[in-house]
Order: C-alpha cells, then structure tokens, then sequence
C-alpha cells in the first residue's frame, strides 16, 4: 500500500501548540502525538525542527511536517524556502507541506522549485492551497496533495465559511489527493468533508489546542480567562 493510501478515509491530527503556552514543548508535542496515533489518527502534522525530531522518534504512523517562519516584507511562513524544506525533510517528515499562493517567497525559489527540492530528497509535497487557483497551478508543479490550509487567510479568501466544503469539491475535481484542513470542529463536520470528496481530514485545535479549548469553555462561564 501506498503512503497516499494508507491515508484515504481517514483523520489526521494536527498537533501544533501557540507560542508560549505550556505545550510549546518537543515533548509534550510528541505525547499528544502518539495519542493521536495510539487513538486512530493515520498520520499527525507538526510544525517546527525539535516538535519533529522529537515526534519521530516516537511515532512510526507517517509525519506532515512544516516549518513556520515569518520573514519581514513577505507573507509566506509555512515552509516559505528551500532552507525550510530542507529542515523538514531532515525532521523525519514523510510529507512535506508548503505554501502554494503565489505570493513572493523570501529567496525567491517557485512552486515547482520547492516541489522539485522536496522529490529530489524523497518526500511527498503537500500545497497549501488558499483557492483551486493555487491547487491546480501546485498539481501542474508535481504536488502530490492539495489541502485547503489557506483558505480564509489570505487577503483574497478573508472570511470564507470554514470548513471550506466548496474549495474541497473543487480541489477534488482536479483529481489529486485532497486534504481537508481548517475548522473541522466535529465528527459530523470531518463526515461532510469527506462527502464533499476529500481523501483525508486534518484536524488541529478541536482536538489538540488545549488553549483555545479552555478559552473556549472559560468564556462561557462566569469568569473569563
């Protein structure tokens, strides 16, 4: 079976913590990873060279890896170089996600570039896509999955309904591997995506994001956080 296969159908964690919080820790990272695995999670995503390294030495299900960097004067930060491939890639990552706008990447490497490094080092790329625009320009690249990471975070996607039900049918009808990713909130929502004709479903804070959770909870209650 294909690693592509072995993720068909089914839910993938992302476990991502806010900078500063108490689980901004590689090893608290790597727990909640293996719980995801240990509950049914076909592969987790995770963001940063230590969360990676430390996950990978704890996990065997396949790795989604990312690195956020911002750079002043450019609006890509996940995987936005060639450097931070290669930081990906040396994490243990099976799979290597990136930022598929169009929008100018720091060093100035193309779409089909950082797909090109990423083949070249034996992974499998992951386009963040923020509209079928970008899923079909990343797929002609060499892209071997699209997701609708981006959606409703980019100027031009600010405000779309999440999860993004429409970009998944309209990535889905490229006919590539298509990942649902961005306010997946509950089981019923994770089944519509799949209806709508994604091949997986990633789903981070509803599941991992302690923080935003309690936050969530604590405002509904009589003392707020």
């Amino acid at each position: 079976m294909s690693l592509l296969e072995g993720l068909r159908r089914g839910l993938i964690v992302s476990v991502q913590a806010w900078r500063g919080s108490a689980l901004d820790d590689p090893h608290v990272i790597a727990a909640m990873s293996r719980a995801a695995a240990e509950s049914g999670a076909v592969a987790v995503r995770i963001e940063g060279a230590r969360n990676l390294s430390a996950v990978r030495t704890r996990l065997e299900v396949p790795i989604v890896g990312l690195i956020k960097r911002e750079y002043p004067g450019y609006e890509p930060y996940i995987t936005p170089t060639i450097a931070e491939v290669h930081a990906v890639v040396a994490g243990g990552a099976e799979i290597v996600a990136f930022d598929a706008t169009p929008r100018v990447r720091p060093d100035g490497s193309s779409i089909e570039a950082l797909v090109s490094e990423i083949h070249a080092r034996g992974r499998l790329a992951l386009a963040d896509c923020s509209t079928s625009a970008d899923g079909a320009a990343a797929l002609a690249c060499g892209a071997d999955v699209l997701a609708t990471t981006l959606c409703g975070y980019t100027p031009e996607t600010a405000g779309r309904t999440l999860p993004a039900l429409d970009l998944v049918r309209e990535l889905a009808a490229l006919a590539a591997f298509t990942v649902c990713e961005g306010g997946v909130r509950s089981p019923a929502e994770l089944r519509a995506a799949l209806d709508a004709g994604a091949d997986a479903v990633c789903v981070g804070s509803a599941i991992t994001n302690v923080d935003w959770l309690v936050r969530e909870f604590a405002g509904a209650a009589d003392r707020v956080f």
